[in-house]
């Protein structure tokens, strides 16, 4: 057993010797020829790792110190453009109402000033559709009087029902207490429309008008209204086997679904 740990002894003794041996027959040689020397030219590769391997963590620490440092900050920028962005979604949304509002005002001032209308915004309309009517915003002290004829830019509204002094009740085409002398442009028959709630039916016609989709039906003259404003376009004709007259089912002119501006025409 020792003369085994002795030869191993011995047998690592000699290896360390052979191998400075070998380093300095290296050594010498390079410093004979004038070359760099290989044993120099790898501990520097290795210095070189180490020390960048040390540089990086270095930075890394840096970088990571600076970033917990800038946190509360990114947390307040963050905030702020939040902020911003919510007040120009606001200032957005104001200016397409600006827009819509502008535009709706536009459409009616030709009627305004052909009618010498009273120009009004739709405020108000019936909860649950207890009938078809809509609220303006002017009333008797602006001039308006009842059975005063509605008009949009489009066509008929409806006619004015209450009077209050700043506001006003208009009952729509569509209402079924609503009745406006009509005459079909094309041809000239004669009839009245009537509300039926979703539309508006031209009764009365004679049987043998040769109505068609598309006909364009506009007013009599009458209390409320002057002659030849748009009511409403034949969507359906109906004919009955035992009448002398057949009715029209007209799409009223006017966008009674989405009033805005409208104007109150002087009897």
């Amino acid at each position: 057993m020792f003369i085994y740990r002795d030869e191993r002894k011995l047998f690592a003794l000699i290896s360390i010797i052979i191998v400075a041996a070998l380093v300095a027959l290296v050594q010498i040689n390079a410093e004979r020829t004038g070359a760099e020397s290989p044993i120099a030219v790898a501990a520097t590769s290795l210095f070189g790792v180490v020390q960048t391997v040390v540089s990086g963590s270095a930075d890394l620490a840096r970088t990571g110190t600076g970033n917990l440092v800038a946190l509360p900050g990114l947390s307040n920028d963050n905030a702020r453009l939040r902020d911003e962005n919510r007040k120009l979604r606001e200032e957005n949304a104001q200016l397409h109402e600006l827009a819509a509002a502008y535009a709706a005002e536009s459409a009616v001032r030709p009627v305004v000033d052909f009618y010498h209308g009273i120009e009004a915004r739709v405020v108000g309309f019936p909860p649950e559709n207890e009938s078809q009517s809509i609220t303006i915003d002017k009333g008797a002290a602006a001039g308006v009087r009842r059975d005063e004829g509605v008009l949009d830019a489009n066509g008929v509204v409806g006619r004015v029902i209450s009077v209050g002094p700043f506001t006003s009740t208009i009952v729509l085409i569509t209402d079924y207490t609503s009745r406006v002398p009509a005459v079909v442009r094309r041809g000239r028959w004669w009839g009245i429309a009537r509300g039926n709630v979703t539309s508006v039916r031209m009764e009365y016609i004679p049987e043998d008008a040769p109505l068609r989709p598309g006909d364009v039906v506009v007013t009599g003259e009458g209390r409320s209204f002057h002659a030849g404003v748009p009511i409403g376009t034949v969507a359906s004709v109906e004919r009955g086997d035992t009448t002398l007259y057949q009715t029209a089912v007209l799409k009223p002119a006017a966008a009674l679904g989405a009033l805005d501006r409208v104007v109150v025409v002087p009897q």
